[in-house]
């Protein structure tokens, strides 16, 4: 079974091989092969995650070179969930991006660009669950960042490559920090192998220690934006194409959330900056849902209430116990599929209306109700509300605070309850906005474009044209016959309106819809999951042993 653990990370690196010398010809073998390598890294994530917690963890050691020389790979219980999870996920984002027609443009490029460049990232997450040592948790933070800026700039536009160029300066930063964090730590133990990292660095000096945790977890806190380091984030995701946006908010900060479990539990047991954490995790909660509250696209509410719920993982962090572990795993899980349904819910009601902006939306419950229900759901989950996957989350958090008892402890299940309450109010609002009020004026009827990709500001067009041709009035907020197919320059992206939506968008959708309520039938054995999970992080044995051999 150990065979295993490479395969996550080596077959889409393979298939993108195959795939940049295909080009953009034999479109429809291209995505059965994307589809079918995803399908196999998600069979694989299930068997690692099953025998992981049969037997422990699991470690492989790249020719056979023993640590520190090697490259070691290990799955535990807590890699396997996460790949389990974001391998579930990754699948379900493309089937979506192949009804949106996305990848289909890729020949108007010299070689295919999202397929390549979607895979990529698909082996970097997978590189970054399952490293061994700091130096390829590094290396899969890269790819993950080559594939991410390939993605987010896609179309070329100028909005795009600003904010594009916004995350790789913001993602370069943090990789000359981590660059210099791995040098000092290898100064101080001679190795950067987690399993031997977790002896040696117990016999470094305080200060040396408490300076490797900072300088790590600042790199986390930048790719996991985590307050104050996420000032990045609401101008960086809306932009990008709905795919896009919706597996980098599900899946890339809680890969920064995972190294901050991983390093906090192994490396620095009973660590120094448990406090530090608890003041980053109420302010991230309590900025992130404020933020969301003064906001009127659904795109920037969603990608607020994404820092937010960052503060409920590192809230279970810091707290640093078996209960509050268990508490964050369960919530990373969920919140990678609630947040990544939400912003596909998002590109539907943009595929359909033009337009994310919630004072041009009205009317959705009626006119689209299956929309409405794939927005309701996993909107209410967000929020909490019981008996749903995020309120067991939360009440595993919030359980965990009170047991602990410190001053710290009190005023964060204070923060998360309030969090959770304004959360439930700004779902509502974003109910009440887009689908449960009438569509206001100059945006009845399907296939409404309130702008177009030719307007400019000031630019007063030719009402004689629009009367040829419906579509061009779209820029001037003038209906658009229903079902019309209009291009417009929405945040930067050339959106296509239709009546009906395509069925492979509906029904990954949907199916990420019953995936997060997949955790709530489960929520028992999900819960005694990442108990066992949370034991064995903390235990360290289990997992000095896999590697080491000891």
């Amino acid at each position: 079974m150990n065979a295993l653990v490479p395969l996550p990370v080596l077959l889409p690196l393979c298939v993108t091989g195959l795939k940049l010398a295909i080009g953009p010809r034999l479109q429809r073998f291209q995505r059965f092969i994307s589809l079918a390598v995803l399908g196999a890294v998600l069979v694989l994530s299930v068997l690692l995650m099953i025998a992981a917690d049969r037997h422990g963890p699991l470690s492989v050691h790249l020719g056979d070179f023993a640590p520190p020389i090697g490259i070691t790979l290990v799955a535990d219980r807590l890699a396997g969930l996460m790949l389990t999870v974001s391998s579930a996920v990754t699948l379900l984002v493309h089937v979506y991006s192949l009804g949106q027609g996305m990848a289909d443009r890729d020949d108007q490029t010299p070689v295919g660009v999202f397929h390549p460049a979607y895979l990529i990232l698909v082996a970097g997450v997978s590189c970054t669950f399952l490293a061994g040592d700091l130096v390829n948790l590094y290396v899969g933070f890269e790819i993950m960042l080559v594939a991410s800026f390939v993605l987010l700039t896609i179309g070329g536009t100028a909005t795009r490559i600003r904010a594009g160029s916004t995350y790789v300066i913001i993602s370069l930063f943090s990789s000359v920090l981590f660059l210099v964090a791995i040098a000092m730590t290898y100064a101080f133990a001679g190795t950067v192998n987690f399993a031997q990292l977790a002896g040696r660095l117990q016999e470094a000096p305080d200060g040396a220690r408490t300076l490797l945790e900072a300088m790590l977890l600042t790199v986390f806190a930048i790719k996991a934006a985590v307050f104050p380091l996420a000032a990045w984030l609401p101008d960086s995701y809306p932009t990008a194409p709905a795919p896009v946006t919706a597996v980098f908010a599900g899946l890339l900060t809680k890969v920064g959330v995972y190294s901050m479990l991983r390093t906090q539990t192994l490396l620095f047991p009973g660590h120094r900056l448990g406090d530090l954490l608890m003041l980053a995790a109420l302010a991230s909660m309590v900025v992130g849902i404020l933020g969301a509250v003064a906001q009127t696209d659904l795109k920037r509410v969603l990608s607020f209430t994404l820092i937010s719920h960052i503060g409920y993982m590192v809230f279970g962090i810091a707290l640093a116990g078996r209960g509050s572990i268990s508490g964050a795993i369960v919530y990373v899980a969920h919140h990678i599929t609630v947040q990544t349904t939400l912003f596909l819910v998002a590109g539907l009601v943009e595929r359909r209306d033009g337009t994310t902006e919630l004072t041009r939306l009205g009317g959705l419950a009626r006119s689209a109700p299956l929309v409405a229900v794939l927005f309701f759901v996993p909107a209410m989950n967000l929020a909490g509300i019981p008996p749903l996957s995020g309120f067991i989350g939360k009440v595993g958090l919030m359980r965990a605070g009170i047991d602990n008892g410190g001053g710290w402890a009190w005023a964060l299940v204070a923060g998360s309850a309030a969090t959770s309450l304004l959360t439930l109010y700004v779902m509502a609002k974003v109910w009440n906005l887009a689908f449960w009020r009438d569509a206001p004026p100059g945006a009845e009827g399907e296939g409404v474009v309130l702008e177009s990709a030719g307007d400019e500001p000031g630019d007063d067009g030719d009402d004689e044209e629009d009367e040829e041709d419906p579509a061009a009035g779209a820029g001037r907020g003038l209906p658009v016959p229903a079902g019309a197919v209009v291009s417009a320059g929405l945040l930067g992206q050339s959106i296509t309106t239709t009546k009906r939506l395509p069925w492979p968008m509906l029904l990954a959708t949907g199916a990420a819809v019953a995936l997060g309520l997949l955790y709530t039938v489960l929520g028992g054995p999900l819960t005694t999951f990442t108990e066992a999970a949370a034991a064995e992080l903390l235990a360290r044995t289990p997992y000095i042993e896999a590697v080491l051999g000891r």
